[in-house]
């Protein structure tokens, strides 16, 4: 389908899921069309966004914002429904949000790729959580990170990568583990800090979250970045109430939502036999296009251009224009 056609499609899945949810937030709607349903009709975020913005200016939809949230329901939706369904969302959405849990939340996916590591990177890594036996995941753990150094080369700020591993033939790669709802796209700060860190540090970046984009793997797999998705967002084993909760179809819907710290089989795959294979391949990518990866991250060049050149030295054209 063309853009267009697949805007319009969001359109219809936007009506129904309102019709049937009543009430929902953004992450709600992206959980039900962007990630769930037949494969053919998933509709990706950004598309979503400009369908939701024309049923908005249409009055088809209302948005209501709720404890600095946008919500958005059917404009035909009696208001005293909406406020019914509202209320427990609104509250459960105001749970999860607590920095105190979201800070354990990003640790249950970075303790899941330090297990993987552990357990089958056969490359030298840093990075640790050495208290694990000590306390259940009701509370942080101890991080050590890697330094903010590597072979002489250090990271602005003293910013650092939450693992990062050494290969004999690639050098140094730096690992980011993002434990959150949103799809990473190239143009969101996550992925400039990555960028940023790896390029000062030297070091190969590898990107490891829920949802990622097409457009963002093909931009960074051409400039040597390496990128997995997780599918699950990981959910402290303390919080396991609060995961069934966030779960519920009848409320937040996220049911992609994993409890426990522990790595799955393709987290285990990826670590210990994706990766180690194509570090080498992916150090002489990083090394031709860490120019202009350097330049996007610290704000000099702007996406679009960023993505134009990356675009035309891919395909061995001259950066500075598509004139030809």
């Amino acid at each position: 389908m063309t853009p267009l056609e697949r805007i319009q499609l969001a359109r219809v899945r936007l009506i129904r899921a309102l019709a049937k949810h009543t009430v929902a937030s953004r992450g709600t709607l992206e959980q039900k069309i962007s990630d769930a349903g037949p494969f053919d009709q998933r509709i990706d975020p950004h598309l979503l966004t400009k369908a939701l913005s024309q049923l908005a200016q249409e009055g088809t939809i209302q948005r209501l914002e709720k404890n600095q949230m946008m919500w958005y329901h059917l404009s035909l939706t009696p208001p005293e429904v909406v406020n019914v369904r509202l209320a427990p969302q609104v509250q459960l959405h105001q749970l999860i949000q607590e920095t105190s849990f979201t800070k354990r939340v990003g640790q249950s996916s970075e303790i899941a790729v330090f297990r993987a590591l552990k357990a089958r990177q056969p490359f030298p890594f840093l990075g640790a959580f050495p208290d694990l036996d000590l306390h259940d995941d009701g509370q942080l753990f101890t991080k050590e990170e890697p330094p903010f150094t590597f072979s002489g080369n250090s990271i602005p700020g003293k910013k650092r990568f939450d693992f990062a591993l050494i290969s004999p033939e690639a050098g140094w790669a730096g690992i980011e583990v993002k434990n959150v709802r949103q799809w990473l796209y190239p143009n969101r700060d996550e992925i400039k800090e990555l960028l940023l860190k790896s390029c000062a540090a030297n070091a190969i970046p590898v990107l490891i979250a829920r949802r990622i984009p097409f457009v963002t793997f093909k931009l960074l797999h051409a400039c040597g970045g390496i990128i997995h998705q997780t599918y699950n967002q990981l959910f402290p084993t303390a919080d396991t109430a609060l995961a069934s909760r966030a779960r519920d179809k009848n409320l937040l819907a996220y049911h992609d939502i994993r409890v426990g710290n522990e790595p799955d089989a393709r987290l285990l795959k990826f670590i210990g036999d994706n990766l180690p294979q194509v570090l080498t391949e992916a150090r002489w990518r990083f090394d031709e296009y860490k120019d202009i990866l350097e330049q996007y991250a610290t704000g000099t060049m702007p996406y679009a251009e960023f993505a134009a050149r990356v675009r035309r030295r891919t395909q061995g054209r001259s950066e500075d224009n598509d004139w030809e």
